[in-house]
């Protein structure tokens, strides 16, 4: 499903600063259907990585495919098909303060040309499935840091996409409410969808029993199945 096959990242050395290497030569497939967690120090190359795959950013050198496609080689007329195939989930939600959870998610898939009757099917479906239906009508001022990242995963759930990219999605979470959303990410997963986990919590990791790929120094250092968080 997902495949860099020898992919370098490398940003030219700037005011006399010497060239960054966020990657070299790396290689790694990802299975329909799998869950594997990305690890690696800040700055190792977690989110760089989520850019490359969504088009954002283009590799200096390699391809990387997604369903057998060269995103290496398609253009921005081309690459927003392929990124409504894909979910996001950041760290900071990235919601709108004016707009209440409803319109936080109906609002994407207004611009994604959705017709009003099943926006209005959809969106108290999403809600239920990530167990926010008694919060429609609340802005996000209103919700603690676990639900604001469940409204987040429901909004990335619109296009019922083939693949979730979560970028550090319980980083601004409360602890107790950390695992919640881990959970609804392993039911999401359970369903069929890829799940793509970049993390740096080690609690996390050791106890999902997931595969783990580790990024350090522009290299994939570890590729386990059943891995654990290793410094």
């Amino acid at each position: 499903m997902i495949f860099f096959d020898k992919v370098s990242k490398i940003y030219p050395a700037h005011l006399a600063k010497k060239e960054n290497v966020v990657f070299k030569d790396i290689f790694f497939r990802v299975e329909k259907g799998e869950f594997v967690l990305i690890t690696g120090k800040s700055g190792a190359g977690k989110t760089t990585l989520f850019r490359l795959l969504t088009g954002e950013e283009k590799p200096t050198k390699g391809k990387i495919y997604f369903e057998d496609k060269d995103l290496s080689k398609m253009g921005p007329g081309n690459i927003h098909i392929i990124r409504r195939k894909m979910g996001i989930i950041f760290q900071d939600y990235k919601l709108l303060s004016t707009k209440n959870v409803y319109e936080n998610i109906s609002y994407v898939m207004e611009a994604l040309g959705f017709p009003d009757k099943e926006i209005e099917k959809n969106v108290p479906e999403l809600l239920e499935l990530v167990g926010l239906e008694s919060k429609t009508y609340h802005y996000p001022e209103e919700l603690s840091g676990g639900e604001k990242q469940r409204v987040a995963i429901a909004r990335a759930l619109v296009c019922n996409p083939d693949v979730i990219l979560a970028d550090e999605p319980t980083g601004n979470v409360d602890p107790y409410y950390t695992m919640d959303i881990v959970n609804l990410l392993l039911k999401i997963n359970e369903k069929g969808t890829t799940i793509l986990f970049a993390t740096h919590d080690k609690d996390i990791v050791n106890s999902l029993d997931k595969r783990v790929l580790t990024l350090d120094d522009g290299h994939i250092v570890r590729d386990e199945m059943g891995g654990k968080f290793r410094l």
